[in-house]
């Protein structure tokens, strides 16, 4: 009887699988409006809605620098109809940051692929009469009180600000937001004057010259930006720091579903608009992985920066 359960239980995940999807997915971002996370996601869900047959709503539940909003997910039905635009510093990072967390980054998620992977900017507010990397450090050793804004406690920009400061050695005030939509705002408005956002928070304000770029964490210069040299170029040698955005899935998602999402998650990403919207932010559109591929990036991540964390001596209550 027990076998004939199983076998009957396994049809029935199998029919379910099959018709799959029927009714709208949400897909939640942890963060508000006008971050990195929730730019990538809007630039995907339009066309990945398409491509599965039914409406992705995007759903932002900021909070505890994301991971209120993983937990929610975590928790969720593993039927595929609540996925989660995830985040490196949520998704691998934040074991090392935080004393707990309402899930565990590897055992309660089901990677589906990576959306993009960006790097970051050092910005300055045009008002800051620096043009290079090595004049930013001299700026900032002049002046101790000198603050720069993150998403939050935790997020990458955070990170990316303390590993610039490991490196430069200089001293930073970090002030934490609630999400990138709210820093950018102070920081525009010049109540900070050096910031470490990721490229799709940062690159149209670039562009329009309300902040001024000096140096990208990039290996390699960026094609979108041809004229900002890499930290390593600049006299930062070291300063390497990739932000990478993924789907996620509750897990226990069946493989069915997970190998559905992934496959039109591909499909969307290697769509020429999506593509080019991707690059304009500085976005790589085309690092997608398998769910196998994802997941063992999530765990070299997690230990990556797990040290990197413990080196820098930094820790969240």
């Amino acid at each position: 009887m027990r076998h004939l359960l199983l076998a009957l239980a396994l049809l029935g995940g199998s029919a379910g699988a099959q018709d799959y999807p029927n009714k709208p997915l949400r897909m939640v971002v942890g963060f508000p409006p006008g971050g990195g996370t929730d730019v990538v996601a809007r630039i995907i869900t339009p066309r990945y809605s398409e491509l599965l047959g039914q409406t992705v709503v995007i759903e932002n539940r900021p909070g505890a620098t994301g991971t209120m909003a993983a937990g929610q997910v975590a928790k969720s039905a593993p039927d595929g109809y609540t996925i989660m635009m995830g985040h490196v510093s949520v998704n691998a990072i934040a074991p090392a940051l935080f004393a707990s967390l309402p899930y565990d980054v590897i055992k309660d998620f089901a990677p589906i692929g990576i959306a993009a992977a960006v790097p970051h900017f050092v910005t300055v507010h045009p008002s800051v009469q620096v043009s290079s990397l090595r004049e930013l450090v001299v700026f900032i050793k002049g002046k101790p009180d000198l603050t720069f804004p993150s998403a939050g406690n935790g997020s990458m920009p955070h990170l990316a600000g303390e590993i610039f400061k490991s490196l430069a050695g200089v001293k930073l005030v970090h002030v934490p937001y609630k999400g990138t939509g709210q820093s950018m705002q102070d920081l525009l408005g010049g109540q900070h004057l050096v910031a470490f956002d990721t490229m799709p928070a940062s690159a149209p304000h670039v562009r329009s010259g309300k902040l001024r770029a000096l140096a990208t964490s990039s290996a390699a210069r960026l094609p979108a930006f041809p004229d900002v040299p890499t930290a390593e170029e600049a006299g930062l040698a070291g300063y390497q720091v990739i932000t990478w955005y993924g789907v996620f899935a509750p897990a226990g998602t069946p493989p069915a579903i997970v190998g559905r999402l992934h496959a039109d998650l591909v499909k969307a990403m290697q769509t020429p608009d999506v593509r080019a919207r991707l690059e304009g932010i500085g976005a790589d559109g085309t690092v997608s992985r398998s769910p196998e591929e994802f997941a063992a990036l999530v765990r070299a991540d997690t230990a990556r920066y797990a040290k990197i964390v413990k080196d820098i001596g930094l820790k969240i209550d």
